[in-house]
């Protein structure tokens, strides 16, 4: 038991190769449990002479969301300039950006999928704070660019860059990082609990003043569901997340602006909410009801035609429901669940390979990438308030293809460093 204690405390140390290490120099013969991923032969000391492959079924998949996303803004946003606000703008001015954005995130996804993942972990806590500055600067006075009575974008020239995004990915990994270095006092609620309670809160407070709600419960998320995989203790669990739930209800009792929005969600075809707060849920079920089962047709929207606002960026479902049909969000929802399930298994994969930062890591990023896709179909149909979140991969928004796109090659990177390590070699 102290030897096996002594294992899982040395960091990204495979606990069957320890064992097996221990076993020959006591002269017994323990094989490794080697996967066969490619056929790939061993190099010299037992590390394969090149990468043993990686899940190319989820990059397509998320080359083919991307390429969907891609069709669906041109189609959501072609006919903006005909409204007063985007005159003196091309009719294909949001593809042409979105298309940046999408090749700039591509050449930053080629790039972090080079890093090895335990560079990640060691500039974990330095990528939290560096996003905890990022979201004071917005806030602060002619830095921070505001949208619709929001102040949540950086100016960057080429793309508005937007902190949330990237605060989404340093919780993953802070979150996981300190689940690892916490691991001995994980049962003791106050010393386990305590530092992560206190950088939600002040990621939470930078957040609600933007006002970004939305972000805001995406990360807490992330953070409890960390947690909770990393093995803190149940009660600790449903008391944080009691905890957490009583501060939503808290904000949105004090605030009438939250409280109307919950209202308009309850009856949004009640006539004091019709033209106010509910009149982007009433136009987007408007749109899905339009579309049935097989849709108008690509480009045959009218809910897109200026009566659905955010039609490219929050409401893109809705317009995809509305010309694709039933089925073309069906697809999409399969694409998705997917997608979500399979980054779920690379994390146990790692988890299981003795890599805990790794998986967890991993993990999170499938819970940031699964809850937030889920609130965004939840407000587009109607069974969630409405909130200020895009559809990961999909919506237009160069910021979050950036940082979606990054998480998605750390992904990648965790899974080649899986296949490596299951063929005998190291990460």
């Amino acid at each position: 038991m102290a030897d096996a204690a002594s294992a899982l405390r040395l960091p990204g140390l495979w606990l069957a190769q320890w064992r097996a290490r221990r076993a020959t120099r006591a002269g017994t013969a323990m094989p490794l449990p080697i996967h066969e991923w490619s056929g790939a032969p061993a190099g010299a000391g037992g590390l394969p002479t090149r990468i043993a492959g990686f899940d190319q079924a989820l990059v397509w998949v998320v080359v083919g969301l991307l390429a969907l996303g891609l069709v669906m803004v041109y189609s959501a946003s072609i006919a903006l300039p005909d409204a007063p606000k985007f005159a003196r703008y091309a009719s294909t001015h949001f593809v042409t950006r979105h298309a940046l954005s999408i090749s700039i995130a591509v050449v930053a996804a080629l790039l972090a999928v080079q890093v090895p993942i335990n560079a990640w972990e060691k500039s974990a806590p330095w990528l939290f704070v560096a996003a905890l500055l990022l979201l004071a600067l917005v806030l602060a006075p002619h830095v921070g660019k505001g949208v619709n009575g929001a102040k949540r974008w950086l100016p960057l020239g080429l793309m508005n860059f937007q902190p949330s995004e990237l605060a989404k990915l340093a919780m993953a990994m802070y979150a996981a990082s300190y689940m690892v270095r916490k691991m001995d006092v994980k049962e003791r609620f106050f010393q386990a609990v305590w530092p992560m309670a206190v950088s939600l809160g002040v990621i939470g407070l930078l957040l609600l003043a933007e006002p970004d709600m939305g972000a805001f419960i995406v990360i807490a998320t992330v953070a409890l569901g960390i947690l909770f995989l990393g093995g803190v203790n149940g009660r600790m669990f449903v008391f944080s997340f009691a905890v957490l739930v009583g501060a939503f209800c808290l904000m949105i009792a004090l605030s009438p602006f939250r409280r109307d929005r919950i209202l308009a969600f309850l009856d949004p075809w009640n006539p004091v909410y019709a033209q106010g707060k509910g009149y982007q849920l009433t136009h987007s079920l408007i749109a899905f009801g339009r579309g049935e089962v097989s849709g108008q047709g690509l480009g045959s929207s009218i809910e897109k035609l200026h009566y659905l606002p955010e039609a490219h960026t929050d409401f893109l479902l809705a317009v995809i429901g509305e010309e694709l049909g039933f089925i073309g969000v069906a697809i999409v929802i399969v694409a998705f669940f997917w997608l979500t399930r399979r980054i779920f298994v690379i994390g146990r994969q790692a988890v299981a390979l003795d890599r805990i930062f790794a998986g967890l890591m991993v993990q999170g990023i499938g819970i940031w990438t699964g809850a937030q896709t889920l609130i965004n179909m939840g407000v587009n149909l109607g069974a969630l308030p409405t909130k200020g979140l895009t559809l990961p991969l999909l919506s237009y928004g160069g910021s979050a293809i950036l940082v979606n796109l990054i998480a998605l090659a750390i992904v990648v990177r965790v899974d080649i460093e899986n296949r490596l390590m299951m063929r005998g070699g190291r990460a």
